[in-house]
């Protein structure tokens, strides 16, 4: 009886560990042309992934700071409350004149205080802007699972915990794009992608 439930368990582990995913995605994206400022912040995601995936049970939260939103970029499964905190010493409001985001616009608050946002619409790339300060942008990019990862410096990606199979990988960025790439993912080990930024 104690080996029946051992095989069991053992067996169950398993399970888990192959569906939640040992193998990930590495590589770069390459641009040669002057604007290599915006290697940095390139979302790379995998399009669709069959599966139902919830939101994180804690609410991302997007700061207005120094006259900026950090961060400029947010990548969010679909289904996530958005948090806006001002913490500069000014009003700040923001809003979106985006379709996709339902063109909400959610008003001014002082410093300490917050208001929240919920993305309901996979795809939907919505800016985010400021009345009282018109150079303040950021964007939030709704996706509908959670493999993405965004560039550093160099360009370079990782993500992580990849389940195995076929997948669209895509890249989003502010300026420039990007062909979509087919990859295939074993179950574990790592795959290697670069992608070459060329202007809209």
């Amino acid at each position: 009886m104690n080996n029946l439930r051992f095989i069991t368990a053992f067996f169950f582990i398993n399970i888990l560990i192959v569906s939640s995913g040992i193998a990930q995605i590495t590589g770069k994206v390459n641009t040669d042309i002057s604007e290599t400022k915006y290697k940095e912040n390139t979302v790379v995601y995998i399009d669709y992934v069959e599966a139902i995936f919830s939101p994180p049970e804690e609410n991302p939260v997007v700061n207005q700071l120094g006259l900026r939103f950090l961060p400029h970029f947010l990548s969010v499964v679909v289904g996530t409350t958005v948090e806006f905190l001002n913490s500069d010493d000014v009003l700040h409001n923001v809003f979106s004149p985006d379709s996709c985001s339902e063109r909400f616009n959610l008003g001014t608050w002082p410093k300490n205080e917050s208001n929240t946002r919920k993305f309901e619409k996979v795809g939907c790339e919505s800016v985010l802007l400021c009345y009282v300060h018109p150079d303040m942008e950021a964007y939030i990019i709704v996706l509908q699972n959670p493999f993405f990862s965004v560039t550093d410096k160099e360009g370079n990606f990782k993500i992580d915990n990849m389940p195995p199979g076929n997948y669209t990988l895509r890249v989003w960025n502010e300026k420039l794009m990007a062909e979509e790439k087919q990859v295939t993912v074993p179950e574990k080990g790592t795959v290697h992608v670069n992608f070459d930024l060329i202007k809209n």
